[in-house]
Parts: structure tokens; sequence; C-alpha cells
């Protein structure tokens, strides 16, 4: 039954995409002792409470802010592992809203670590986004503090003690209020509206973020920054999979955003060491296990960008994962 068998895992931002993901697969592979959810949004909760009835017995649910560190410390008593996935992460709204943005991302990113180390927590997992490897937005600034954090909480955490990882990937098919989402809204009014026909995102369903993050969870040393090989596609098949009769209108970059996203930038490539299926950001002040040299240096200057990828998502291929046509 793997590592969660028997064991006490919470959730943080657990009523979102990936929360309720993560918890179902979980609840179907796995024989936790209990699933926390702590999240801000009562109504969400109440909703998981309904469609999670059948296991009332194993689920618990926290109304609680990242920002509240008293709070964490309350949830996270007994609690065995941990996946950080609570954020602001709307870019427009955050460079609106700065100040909201680093209550939540970093000094909420503190408060978890630090928590944690208090309550015995033994692994934490923090969900990043490709928008951390040289940001040029809030948002992806301060999710980059955030992942040093985690990295570097490491050396608070004593010998034996509560280990930190991070997992960064990209676009999310299904997340709420992503880009999938924005073109079926505007399917029927026959005009798609794209910022740049260059563009590129990487991309990865919501089963293979959980799949890569339960995994990484039975791997994990600390301090590692998980890199999963992905696909990219291009926004205009992209556009052409969910609606081919609608005409595209060019609008142009927002600000924040980027032409191509990157996940691996050439200063990481100097302590990223590739696997089979994933890559492995090590720790740049020190190398928590020699296990990684069991993989593959990448070459110096290596980028691994949305871009220059190997492995491309066809129209007919997205239309099948969206449902478009």
């Amino acid at each position: 039954m793997g590592i969660f068998r028997g064991k006490v895992i919470l959730v943080t931002g657990g009523t979102g995409s990936f929360g309720k993901c993560f918890i179902q697969a979980v609840l179907r592979q796995h024989m936790p002792k209990r699933l926390i959810v702590y999240s801000r949004d009562e109504f969400k909760q109440f909703k998981m409470q309904e469609q999670f009835a059948a296991h009332k017995e194993v689920m618990r649910y926290f109304i609680g802010d990242v920002r509240d560190r008293e709070r964490l410390r309350m949830a996270l008593r007994g609690v065995d592992y941990v996946v950080h996935a609570a954020a602001l992460k709307q870019v427009p709204l955050m460079e609106y809203n700065p100040g909201e943005a680093i209550k939540t991302n970093i000094i909420g990113a503190m408060n978890l670590i630090e928590t944690s180390i208090e309550c015995g927590v033994k692994k934490v997992i923090a969900l990043s986004s490709d928008k951390a490897c040289n940001p040029v937005n809030l948002y992806g600034a301060t999710k980059l503090c955030s992942d040093k954090l985690f990295v570097d909480g490491n050396f608070y955490s004593r010998k034996g003690g509560v280990r930190f990882s991070v997992v960064r990937y990209g676009n999310v098919l299904g997340s709420r209020g992503g880009v999938v989402e924005f073109f079926l809204a505007r399917k029927k009014t026959a005009i798609l509206p794209i910022t740049d026909p260059r563009m590129t995102r990487f991309w990865i369903t919501l089963d293979e973020a959980v799949k890569f993050v339960i995994d990484k969870f039975k791997i994990m040393e600390g301090g590692e920054i998980f890199v999963p090989k992905i696909p990219s596609m291009s926004i205009t098949d992209l556009a052409r999979a969910i609606a081919p009769g609608c005409r595209l209108k060019t609008i142009g970059i927002r600000p924040g955003e980027k032409l191509h996203e990157v996940m691996i930038s050439e200063d990481d490539s100097r302590n990223t060491t590739e696997f089979g299926r994933y890559y492995v950001i090590r720790p740049a002040f020190y190398h928590p296990d020699k296990k990684y040299k069991r993989g593959r240096s990448v070459p110096d200057g290596f980028r691994y960008s949305s871009d220059s990828n190997g492995e491309w998502l066809s129209v007919s291929e997205l239309k099948s994962l969206v449902g478009g046509g």
C-alpha cells in the first residue's frame, strides 16, 4: 500500500484542483489513517465533505490559512506527511495585490516550515511552478522565494527530522482558471483571443502531477527540486484542438507573461541530474545523498524550456485530452 499506509497526511489548499485529485488517489490506492484538508474556503470544504462522504472516518477538515501560524500548529499535530498546495497564483491579480501574494506564498511557506519542524512532521513536498524559474512576474518571484525557503528549510531541521523538497511542473490540464477553461468559455463566440501565436507551454495532467508527487515522497532525501519530463504544446495548437472553427485573434502578451516557460535554467544546470522521466535540481549548498550520482549530469548550459523541448503534443493529442472539436 506504499508510503501512506497508516499515516496521517495534511494537504494545504486541499480544496483546489490538485488537492482533490491527490486525495482521491490516496484514498483509492493507499490506506491512510487520516487525510486532513486545510484551506480557507468553508463552502468548498462543505462540498468536499459531500463528495468524500463515504470516507468520513478518514477525512478531516480544518478551516485555516497558511498565514496563521497558530492554526497551522494545531492542524499539524500528529501529521506524518504534508503536501503544500496552498498559493495565490493568478498573475494579474498578484501584480495588483503584491502584499497579499507575499503574505500567502512566502510568509505562509515560512510558517509551514517552522511549524512542521515544531510538530515533528516527517516529510513535506511543496508544489512549485515553471514561473518560479527566472521569474518575470510577482507570482513567479514569490514561488522562487518559496522554493528557496523549502530547500533551505532542511538546514533548520535536526538530523533525522523533517525533510523538505519541492516539485516543479508546468500548466495543469483541468486546473481551475486555466487556459482550457478560458478557451471553452469563449468557444461559442467564434473568436478565441490568444496572446501570441508563437507562445508555448509545458503541459501535464492532474493525474500525472499527483502520481509524480506521490512517487517523489518515496525517494526524496530533502532539498531537491524535482522536475518531471513532460511535453510542450503550442497555444495555437491548443486553440485549434478546442475550437477548430474559431478565428484566432492576437491580443499581445500581457504584463508579466513569458513567450516560453523554463523549468530548469542554465544556472540550475550545474546542479541538475537527469533520470529516466525526471530531473533533480540538487541543493546548491549541500548534497543530500550520494544516490544522485546514479543519475546523469546534464551538459553545462543545459536549459529545459517549453520551446526547445523534445516532446510535443499534436493537435489531435490535445483534442483527445481536452475534448475539443
